[in-house]
């Protein structure tokens, strides 16, 4: 398509909310009206009634402070059905290598709807298993895959989430959330079943945001060296999130 035919076509109301959106998810913590319009080059009432209409229909949201940021619509809209099967369809041959090099089941969880749900999981080669069924329901405080979500998100949207889930972040909890992100990954001691620790690792959207965590809930075996084991379950993990995230920078 020539210039000229770009232009022909243009719509300029949509060009000036994409701009805002776009300004907004790449922007920690919010923006007020006349921080947006400057970033944008444009005056404050240019921008206004198109702020409004995003508020309005829950893309963004205006604080208590009269300031501006994203919320997380965008974000389920991304996990509607057909990407999630895309992103599904990716996984599972990844997901299936973890499984079969190192011995344990691996699912992956996107948070979805107020929640974060598995939905994909492979089981262990072996003739015994654990696995978490694929719908679960997971809680965001007490499980590897939820603190991965917390720790790689921005202060605003984990707010966002832990109200949606009905929880709330301990100090304790709290304080572990900037290891995990720079570590880029969890090892966490399951809180509901002795002797499995949660290995969890994240998959990284082109915007820098978690689109998907990648969790093996290791569990102890007595034939095997435990610590090298684990480590190698880790590595695995990781490598497959590494692998899905590079997929989906480039899609």
């Amino acid at each position: 398509m020539t210039t000229d035919e770009s232009d022909r076509y243009r719509a300029p109301a949509l060009d000036k909310g994409l701009d805002i959106f776009e300004l907004l998810a790449e922007t920690d913590g919010s923006l007020s009206q006349a921080e947006i319009a400057k970033s944008l080059g444009r005056t404050p009432n240019e921008i206004y009634r198109m702020l409004d209409r995003l508020v309005r229909r829950e893309y963004i949201r205006r604080t208590p402070e009269d300031r501006y940021e994203i919320t997380l619509k965008m974000f389920e809209l991304v996990h509607a059905r057909p990407p999630l099967r895309r992103l599904v369809n990716q996984a599972m041959p990844l997901l299936q290598q973890v499984a079969q090099e190192a011995g344990q089941s691996c699912h992956m969880v996107v948070f979805e709807r107020n929640a974060a749900i598995v939905v994909a999981q492979v089981d262990a080669p072996s003739y015994w298993t654990l696995a978490v069924r694929v719908g679960t329901r997971l809680k965001l405080t007490s499980t590897g895959s939820g603190l991965v979500f917390l720790a790689f998100s921005s202060p605003e949207n984990r707010a966002l989430m832990l109200k949606g889930a009905g929880e709330a972040l301990t100090p304790e909890i709290e304080a572990r959330l900037p290891t995990i992100r720079k570590d880029g990954y969890t090892l966490m001691v399951s809180e509901q079943i002795a002797g499995v620790t949660n290995v969890s690792a994240p998959v990284i959207g082109p915007l820098g945001t978690v689109m998907a965590v990648i969790t093996s809930p290791y569990t102890e075996r007595r034939d095997r060296n435990s610590s090298e084991d684990q480590a190698h379950t880790l590595k695995l993990v990781r490598a497959a999130a590494a692998s899905l995230s590079k997929g989906r920078t480039e899609e």
